[in-house]
């Protein structure tokens, strides 16, 4: 029985410690999953974006649910105590999924979402059709779309998305867009 992978796509150099100070936002996208969960830290600086970090958490099919959600549990936990963000972004759970799928990612979900409140981490979601409209300008875009309008907006040039990451950086940047738009209604009232 092989044990959980942690899989990021960026060089060590650029997994820096958070910084909490004046306007940088250091936001971390999940993106659930029974078998991966994708992952990533996003830093905002005004209207700045950087991936700091991102990859998925995944654990083998054979292991029983309960062994996969203790393993996605341990890999969020190290990641937060190497990077810990200021807030955590999730995505609702699409209602199209089978019962049994729908259970297996709501478990999931409820691993990632004690892990991150054990740490009052503030906690936010939006749904899909959200976070496509806010990354891709279309609340029904595809998952290709979403994927390259990911790597654009982070000029990630050619590197290599998993469909697990490129997911769970557009919900952080959902949330980096949608900041930055509340904080300048704010202002001008």
């Amino acid at each position: 029985m092989s044990g959980p992978t942690s899989t990021s796509t960026l060089p060590c150099w650029r997994n820096r410690p958070a910084e909490a100070t004046g306007d940088v936002l250091l936001i971390l996208g999940l993106d659930p999953g029974s078998r991966h969960t994708g992952f990533a830290l996003l830093e905002a600086r005004g209207d700045q974006l950087d991936a700091v970090d991102f990859g998925r958490f995944s654990c083998p099919a054979t292991q029983p649910v309960p062994r996969r959600l203790a393993s996605l549990v341990e890999q969020l936990t190290d990641l937060l105590d190497r990077q810990p963000p200021q807030v955590a972004v999730l995505e609702t759970p699409f209602h199209g999924l089978n019962s049994r799928s729908l259970v297996v990612l709501a478990e999931s979900r409820g691993a990632l979402l004690a892990t991150l409140a054990s740490r009052n981490i503030e906690i936010t979601e939006y749904s899909p059709a959200e976070v496509k409209s806010a990354v891709a300008g279309n609340g029904r875009a595809d998952k290709k779309q979403v994927a390259r309008m990911v790597s654009v907006l982070l000029a990630l040039g050619t590197q290599k998305l998993s469909s697990d990451a490129a997911d769970a950086l557009a919900i952080a940047i959902c949330y980096a867009h949608r900041s930055r738009f509340e904080k300048l209604v704010k202002g001008s009232r």
